[in-house]
């Protein structure tokens, strides 16, 4: 019987040690969270970051703009919280209707502030020390080190929809030594075989309980980044408790990465915070 990571309890054991980290430095770093729209999903995930960043001792600062607003309104209220000395870190809560370039604007947000490590300097740049680097990403790696896995010579399979997605998840997996599949989504029915030779499945596709045990092989990990909300209730890619009695370790959903996803942005407000006070 294979075993669940708990994402919660990883999570809260980095905000805790950013909690201890912010009271001894005796400043609380500031975080500006931008909401376009009204979507009952992306509501919700702000009141999440808001509540939790206070428990951390982070201040958020909260920009609501109407679904309607014009690309360049909110282009105008990223470049003022550029060049705002109190913010730390700019997080743009995705997805954003679909009149404005979400690509173009998150590479307004200065790299610096850009705690969602989507601006292309960030992305271009992952082995800087100065980088911000996706929470997403860096939650995969801290579920690595959490369950004590070594990827080095293992056969990765990213299941993924987005190009820029998959490419720069997959650089950063090639610097731990791993093995990639890369299988795009419309893809996967002519890529099972290969599904079947990997140790660890990484999910990303947004398609509920897609993953069925014929298409993995005995003892794999499976990280489930994959989130779809039907009506009330949420789904993952992978159903984990139909696949624990194969799997090695699998993440739920909810409770699995989503929890460790908002600790590591947390953790990127913070190295924003310190990089400020360094360069001062």
């Amino acid at each position: 019987m294979g075993k669940i990571i708990d994402g919660k309890s990883i999570a809260n054991k980095i905000k805790d040690d950013i909690a201890k980290e912010i009271y001894n430095l005796g400043q609380r770093p500031n975080l500006a969270i931008i909401l376009l729209g009204a979507r009952e999903d992306s509501k919700l995930y702000v009141k999440l970051k808001q509540k939790q960043a206070k428990t951390v001792g982070i201040d958020t600062h909260f920009y609501h703009l109407e679904e309607d607003s014009t690309e360049e309104e909110l282009i105008e209220v990223i470049e003022f919280l550029n060049k705002d000395p109190l913010i730390d870190g700019i997080l743009v809560q995705l997805p954003l209707p679909k009149h404005i370039d979400a690509d173009k604007v998150v590479n307004i947000i200065d790299p610096k502030k850009d705690v969602d490590g989507f601006n292309k300097k960030n992305l271009d740049n992952l082995d800087l020390n100065e980088t911000m680097i996706s929470p997403v990403f860096s939650s995969v790696l801290k579920i690595f080190e959490a369950i004590n896995y070594k990827i080095e010579n293992k056969k990765i399979a990213l299941v993924y929809n987005s190009e820029i997605f998959g490419n720069n998840l997959l650089e950063l997996l090639e610097k731990q030594k791993a093995e990639l599949l890369m299988i795009q989504k419309k893809t996967i029915d002519k890529n099972i075989d290969k599904l079947k030779t990997a140790d660890v499945i990484i999910t990303v596709i947004g398609q509920p309980w897609w993953i069925k045990k014929t298409y993995i092989k005995k003892e794999a990990v499976i990280i489930d980044i994959g989130i779809t909300k039907k009506e009330e209730k949420v789904y993952g890619d992978a159903n984990h408790k139909y696949l624990l009695d194969k799997v090695n370790y699998i993440t739920p959903v909810p409770g699995g990465i989503g929890p460790i996803t908002i600790a590591m942005l947390f953790k990127n407000t913070l190295k924003a915070f310190k990089i400020k006070k360094e360069n001062k």
